[in-house]
């Protein structure tokens, strides 16, 4: 199946007040939802000493918003790249300190580089991970829809809705990420990805909403437990 791949996830401190008057030294973090262990933050304060507010989110326009009011009082959180320009030009980020990141030392240079496009000087983050976008199935539910040739290797499973409208019998979920989905629609016409043209996204929305009606639910977590229980047999995510 293709995917769509990002390097898209970075770590940004935040300007605010704390959330919480602790006994102890803490950290403030906001988080995608299942980005890290549950004994991590366990781990984290027996290590260091130091304990931890851990919030998490599943849409990044949630995200913003809370950091765009102003005084979140987080001192971390996971952003997507894309979303930098805007949170720095509202001065919500807090540049980082060098002389505090020993380990900077270490990263990847061409994934800096390619930072820098959305944080230039790579003053306010560092980058956490990267991941692609694409498609999850269940293969026999699937092909006992669609047949034994099923177009499992190909966005056509997708993005043709005589395909979808039979898949939604089992369920079909979708990443709730405007900023994922609607360059993979752009990707399936032949039309760039990052398109400047707003004929271009009006071609990807007509798509799009020819496959609207065959979509159970937006989600950005969701589905992660839905498809493994059964409870859809396809999903972009």
């Amino acid at each position: 199946m293709k995917t769509k791949s990002t390097i898209g996830l970075a770590l940004a401190a935040l300007l605010g007040c704390s959330l919480v008057h602790a006994a102890g030294p803490q950290v403030n973090i906001y988080n995608w939802y299942d980005f890290i262990a549950p004994d991590t933050m366990k781990n984290f304060q027996a290590e260091t000493g130091i304990g931890s507010m851990y919030d998490v989110f599943d849409n990044s326009d949630v995200m913003q918003s809370k950091l765009m009011a102003g005084r979140s009082g987080y001192d971390v959180v996971v952003a997507t790249g894309d979303l930098l320009p805007n949170l720095i030009k509202a001065g919500v980020l807090k540049e980082l300190d060098p002389g505090q990141l020993p380990n900077r030392v270490h990263l990847d240079p061409a994934i800096l580089a390619k930072m820098q496009s959305n944080d230039p000087g790579n003053r306010y983050a560092v980058p956490y991970l990267w991941g692609t976008t694409g498609v999850g199935y269940d293969v026999d539910k699937v092909r006992a829809i669609l047949g034994p040739d099923a177009p499992v290797d190909s966005w056509d499973l997708i993005f043709k809705p005589e395909n979808l409208s039979k898949l939604s019998q089992c369920g079909v979920a979708m990443l709730d990420a405007p900023g994922e989905i609607i360059p993979i629609a752009l990707h399936y016409l032949g039309l760039p990805y990052n398109s400047t043209n707003p004929g271009d996204y009006a071609k990807a929305e007509a798509l799009l909403l020819t496959l609207r009606p065959y979509i159970r639910y937006f989600d950005s977590s969701k589905f992660i437990t839905d498809l493994a229980n059964g409870n859809i047999c396809v999903v972009v995510g």
